[in-house]
């Protein structure tokens, strides 16, 4: 994983007597509690489109500029950068909303993760950071900022596009049909019920009047 800061690519020793080595340093990374952070190693540069950008004293590598989600994945926000000394990295999130500021930190040092973003974010040294649970609000342009001691900065940004999952709209289909299955079964009961009942009443109408009819003739016969 690379460092929390990678200094300026190294000139050839015989151009400058004082070679300055570039550091390696391990990306901490800070999970939040119950999540298991995805690892911030950026895919193979085969995969994806890649976004190197160079300023004075920072280089910006963004190896995914475009991102396809669907709700409730946990989004890994891929980037590396190279610099001299520990820069301040800062990443915003610009949407039909407004432009809202997610975290700032140094590498090494506790991150500053805004109250919006509090226990959905995790940042790694690299300037990556990985987004938990993302809804289709959280689609958007994500910029980040690497800014150098020395004052010079250089910046990226990473389009997140969040979709719905198609299954749960089969889902909602299913129960809607399954409801209204249920609903047409309880009708065809309530229908078979009323028949039996109007059956049963329509035989003893007629028992009664057969009864009725009895009388009648046997009083026609008395009366004779």
């Amino acid at each position: 994983m690379p460092g929390p800061c990678r200094p300026g690519l190294a000139h050839e020793a015989s151009a400058e007597p004082e070679q300055e080595k570039r550091r390696h340093l391990p990306g901490t990374l800070r999970p939040l509690p119950g999540r298991s952070p995805l690892s911030a190693e950026s895919p193979p540069a085969s995969q994806c489109p890649v976004w190197r950008k160079h300023g004075q004293g920072v280089s910006l590598y963004i190896p995914q500029s475009a991102i396809n989600a669907t709700v409730e994945e946990d989004i890994l926000l891929s980037v590396e950068y190279s610099c001299h000394g520990v820069p301040t990295i800062e990443w915003r999130y610009t949407s039909n909303w407004g432009v809202q500021k997610i975290v700032e930190w140094k590498p090494g040092t506790q991150a500053n993760i805004s109250q919006s973003h509090k226990d959905r974010v995790c940042t790694f040294d690299n300037g990556s950071i990985q987004l938990f649970s993302v809804g289709v609000r959280d689609s958007g342009y994500y910029v980040i900022t690497v800014t150098e001691s020395l004052g010079s900065s250089q910046f990226g940004t990473i389009v997140l596009h969040v979709s719905e999952i198609l299954y749960e709209d089969l889902h909602f289909v299913a129960v809607f049909l399954a409801f209204l299955t249920a609903v047409a079964a309880m009708l065809i009961s309530l229908m078979w019920v009323c028949n039996k009942c109007a059956y049963k009443f329509q035989r003893k109408r007629r028992h009664k009047l057969k009864e009725s009819t009895t009388e009648e003739i046997e009083l026609q016969d008395v009366e004779c």
